[in-house]
């Protein structure tokens, strides 16, 4: 079960006086959990079957803006409701909130009753349900950095995000003395994450002063998408119980590292058995393993918006930095875009390094199940892997350098058009335009530095 409790453990808890609050959230287009917090008597009594928010939740901005231009909602259409139904499967209690459950919804529109096809959650729903025809699942990781700051939240933000001290001062990747620094926080995100039913592997120090990863385990693709945007929300909420501040922007300090969330995945069959494995080909890939990865390579420009959604996602992409520059693939080799992850072993499997710390888990998974799921589709040839440092592989595939580029390829991918919709395509076009648009009208610190005087 993708929680870690039942509907009858939850009555027993509220009859008890154990839990009094249930939180009953959506995952945003930005993958933040938004949502109300309910009185659980009267969650049991009733809201455990539905509740309501208003659509524009699914068309805002970073900062919850009524974005003009989205067919689903607008002022003129009156931004009616949603419906959320509780997904029950997903109901876990959550051990840093007092007397906490929590819930995550899917979304239908109010009055016709049909799934919000834009919705995160539904968007990935769509691509998993193609999987199911053909006698698939999906495994997935995603493994997540993010930095850790000494100061809180608030005092960052009274201070405009400058003069920031992150809670080491030097490179702590793989370092024990230095992750001791930040054990409070850590063990607490650790355990925390394991009480409400989120397997843990691992915490290590990153490439960076303040930097930190977490691993979780492999799971089926939906459960790890709602695992993703569970352990972010925590982290969050945890740093902020501890006086601390976390951030998951891609690249928040031009002399930092950025911060990724690489994708670790992989198909078997309903019954477990891995179809990615055969001992008998080379590296141990399959025929569709060699198609599927074929698939995620032909398509790589198509689905970068959902890897990477924001301005700030490209100023990542930086030769030198573990994060790729070159849309290639290769057999252990961490300057690829694409690595392979235990070849030979039936554990095979694909590492996509193009995403950020900022992608939205959903809608990253499901653009990379699409563009394999194409490859086995056209049963496309893999190319010969990568051999060497990718950061000087000119004249092979580059990642989209800038959000216009990628937001180009996803207005005219056929692929995802076909795959998720034109409906959802066309939504998330509109997003990624509205982020541009919204930074071209700003006057930046670069700007005001560099030109106060001297222009």
């Amino acid at each position: 079960m993708p929680g870690n409790i039942s509907f009858e453990a939850l009555q027993q808890g509220v009859d008890e006086g154990a839990i009094d609050t249930v939180i009953a959230a959506l995952p945003d287009m930005q993958g933040r959990l938004m949502g109300k917090r309910f009185q659980a008597e009267h969650f049991i009594e009733s809201a455990w079957e539905e509740t309501h928010c208003c659509n524009y939740l699914l068309a805002t901005d970073m900062e919850m803006n009524t974005v003009e231009g989205y067919a689903s909602t607008s002022w003129s259409a009156g931004y009616g409701d949603f419906t959320m139904r509780p997904d029950l499967q997903t109901l876990r209690i959550i051990p840093w909130l007092e007397g906490t459950a929590l819930v995550l919804c899917d979304v239908f529109d109010h009055s016709t009753h049909a799934a919000v096809a834009h919705a995160p959650r539904k968007v990935l729903q769509k691509q998993l349900e193609r999987l199911e025809q053909l006698g698939l699942v999906s495994a997935v990781a995603t493994e997540l950095e993010f930095f850790i700051f000494r100061e809180s939240f608030e005092t960052l933000s009274d201070q405009g995000y400058r003069g920031m001290a992150t809670s080491s001062a030097y490179n702590e990747d793989y370092h024990i003395l230095q992750t001791t620094k930040e054990e409070g926080l850590m063990r607490k995100i650790r355990t925390g994450l394991q009480a409400a039913g989120i397997r843990v592997e691992n915490s290590k120090g990153e490439a960076c002063a303040g930097q930190a990863e977490i691993n979780v385990a492999y799971c089926d693709a939906l459960e790890m998408a709602d695992n993703h945007v569970v352990l972010k929300n925590a982290i969050k909420e945890m740093a902020f119980q501890e006086g601390k501040a976390v951030s998951f922007m891609a690249k928040w300090d031009t002399h930092a590292a950025g911060s990724s969330s690489h994708i670790h995945q992989s198909l078997r069959r309903q019954d477990g058995t891995p179809v990615f494995y055969d001992p008998a080909a080379e590296h141990g890939m399959s025929e569709m393993m060699r198609q599927y990865l074929a698939g995620l390579l032909k398509y790589a420009d198509d689905i970068t918006y959902f890897l990477a959604p924001y301005i700030n996602s490209y100023k990542r992409f930086s030769a030198a930095t573990f994060a790729p520059t070159r849309a290639v693939w290769s057999i252990d080799n961490r300057t690829a875009g694409y690595r392979i992850v235990a070849p030979g072993m039936e554990s095979v499997r694909v590492e996509c390094r193009v995403g950020g710390s900022d992608l939205n888990p959903y809608l990253a998974i499901a653009s990379q199940l699409a563009a394999g799921l194409k490859g086995i589709e056209e049963k496309l040839v893999l190319e010969e892997p990568f051999s060497g440092n990718a950061y000087k592989a000119d004249g092979h595939r580059g990642i989209p350098g800038t959000l216009r580029a990628a937001t180009d390829a996803l207005r005219g991918s056929s692929m995802l058009r076909e795959a998720m919709g034109d409906e959802v395509v066309d939504h998330y076009v509109r997003a990624a335009e509205w982020e541009q648009e919204d930074f071209d009208q700003q006057v930046t610190d670069y700007e005001r530095t560099r030109g106060f005087e001297r222009a």
